[in-house]
């Protein structure tokens, strides 16, 4: 990967600067298999004098690892709050396997609490009724089902639900491991997997009626945490 002249390369931004690394996907969720790849996000924090330059650092890498994905620390955050209330950008924050810390980066874990609010609701669910279309549209255009995503479609619904009545977000997937792998060996028929998404939309709507997490996120907490990494950094 290339960089503008006198901005590190991608991958050396990722090596040298990151903060946070976590593996997601189904080995955070407690729903991986043999096959099962090895998904990992990280979190880097660009040295601030580089954003004084025409050339800007990148907002995210891709790898250098497979399956790897890392974001800079600012584009992250901004992904996390209310405009966009990402259910992959919060799940990240969530992950139980951590790989990389330093100190920034346990200030930014610190700070989960003030990224969630009942804008997930939202943008859970809007995600969820995306990948339901896909689904149902490739259903009918191949006559197959995609198994594996009719299975995270129905963790992210269980998650959203639990996340909406508590105010914490946990991805293991626990006590519907069992029930959920055999979704994805399609092993459990298609109209019932369709039922069990009607119910938990409806749970997950009544669990937003009386959802103890506040209305929007902590903006001035986060934005505060961003203004003294840049200073650190300079």
């Amino acid at each position: 990967m290339s960089s503008a002249p006198g901005i590190p390369a991608p991958h050396d931004l990722v090596r040298d600067h990151t903060v946070y690394s976590c593996v997601t996907g189904s080995r955070a969720f407690g729903l991986a298999t043999e096959g099962s790849d090895t998904d990992r996000r990280g979190v880097y924090a660009v040295p601030t004098p580089l954003f004084w330059r025409l050339d800007k650092p990148p907002t995210h890498v891709e790898g250098p690892r497979p399956e790897e994905f890392s974001r800079e620390l600012e584009r992250f955050c901004a992904l996390a709050l209310a405009l966009a209330a990402n259910p992959n950008i919060l799940e990240c924050l969530h992950s139980p396997v951590v790989e990389r810390l330093d100190e920034t980066g346990r200030e930014l874990l610190a700070l989960r609490g003030a990224f969630l609010s009942r804008e997930a609701h939202r943008t859970f669910s809007g995600y969820a009724e995306g990948q339901h279309r896909r689904l149902r549209a490739w259903l009918r255009s191949h006559g197959e089902m995609r198994w594996k995503q009719a299975m995270h479609l129905v963790r992210l619904l269980l998650s959203c639900r639990d996340l909406l009545r508590t105010g914490e977000l946990v991805l293991d997937a626990g006590p519907y491991r069992d029930r959920l792998l055999a979704v994805r060996r399609g092993e459990v028929p298609w109209p019932e997997v369709e039922s069990w998404l009607a119910r938990l939309r409806e749970e997950v709507d009544g669990a937003a009626a009386g959802t103890p997490l506040p209305a929007g996120p902590d903006r001035a907490r986060v934005e505060d945490f961003l203004v003294r990494v840049r200073r650190a950094h300079l």
